[in-house]
């Protein structure tokens, strides 16, 4: 299990959309469980990723729970600026 926080260049709605297509079913196909204004829970291969949003000075922050999905989200958040 783990857990990060990161805080990005990004807008909100960009790192909801790269989230979208890193996890979802245009990258690792985890299916979306739940989907809140500021919440996204993945689920699939036996463990799930669930990332928490909120705008922060002109970026983004986000910050991500995964169980089995460790190196994937460590990738994710090296990929974000």
């Amino acid at each position: 299990m783990i857990r990060l926080e990161h805080r990005s260049k990004l807008s909100f709605g960009q790192v909801l959309q790269q989230l979208k297509s890193n996890f979802g079913e245009g990258g690792l196909g985890l299916k979306l469980r739940e989907e809140t204004l500021t919440c996204l829970t993945f689920e699939g291969g036996g463990g799930y990723v669930t990332a928490s949003l909120c705008e922060d000075k002109g970026g983004t922050r986000v910050d991500i729970v995964s169980q089995e999905w460790d190196y994937h989200v460590r990738r994710f958040i090296s990929s974000l600026r």
